[in-house]
């Protein structure tokens, strides 16, 4: 190794995550660190240009040497709870704790009324030839959504986050599952 090159690896700053390896593909490192920067200097300024659902939302390319996955989702969960949080500081200050309460119940049970549906047809259907999510996994984990919001049982904003579903022919819509996920977390978040 010649002394440039030792001089520009004592000079690079060390990868902000751990790095997949192999054949295994993990979240671009500039689109990560750039996107993070962004959430750093917006929620710093209090700007409102990023929100915690464009924090959830947030999607990278995949490729070889990345930053491991469950490790970014990871810091993206926890940079979300503070964007909600941030929110729901704003709009208890200007509307009072009871506005945001009545929002939270209001949102809450539409989720409930979609979810009173019977089990294998809570959302729209994917044709015969096109796959969608497994309706028995979806359905489980709307079951425990409901059991959270009715019942009081435990569930995190960390468990919706990382539920993933296997596919199937006729499954369930992605988008209409996605969009409940993320109502109920928005929900979860709000009431904190």
């Amino acid at each position: 190794m010649n002394e440039n090159q030792l001089a520009e690896q004592t000079t690079e700053a060390p990868p902000a995550f751990a790095l997949t390896s192999g054949r295994v593909r993990g979240y671009h490192r500039a689109a990560v660190d750039t996107f993070l920067a962004s959430a750093r200097r917006a929620f710093e300024t209090g700007g409102d240009e990023l929100s915690a659902e464009d924090v959830r939302t947030a999607s990278f390319p995949l490729v070889k040497n990345g930053y491991v996955v469950a490790d970014v989702d990871a810091a993206l969960g926890r940079v979300e709870d503070a964007f909600a949080a941030r929110e729901r500081e704003r709009v208890v200050r200007a509307q009072g704790a009871g506005a945001w309460v009545e929002q939270a119940r209001a949102d809450a049970q539409v989720i409930l009324d979609h979810l009173a549906r019977p089990r294998r047809h809570r959302f729209a259907r994917t044709g015969v030839l096109t796959f969608g999510y497994r309706l028995d996994e979806v359905d489980h984990v709307s079951t425990r959504i409901v059991r959270y919001l009715r019942d009081g049982e435990a569930l995190t904003a960390e468990q919706l986050r990382s539920a993933a579903f296997r596919m199937q022919r006729g499954g369930y819509r992605e988008e209409q599952v996605d969009a409940l996920l993320d109502a109920t977390i928005d929900v979860i978040l709000a009431v904190r």
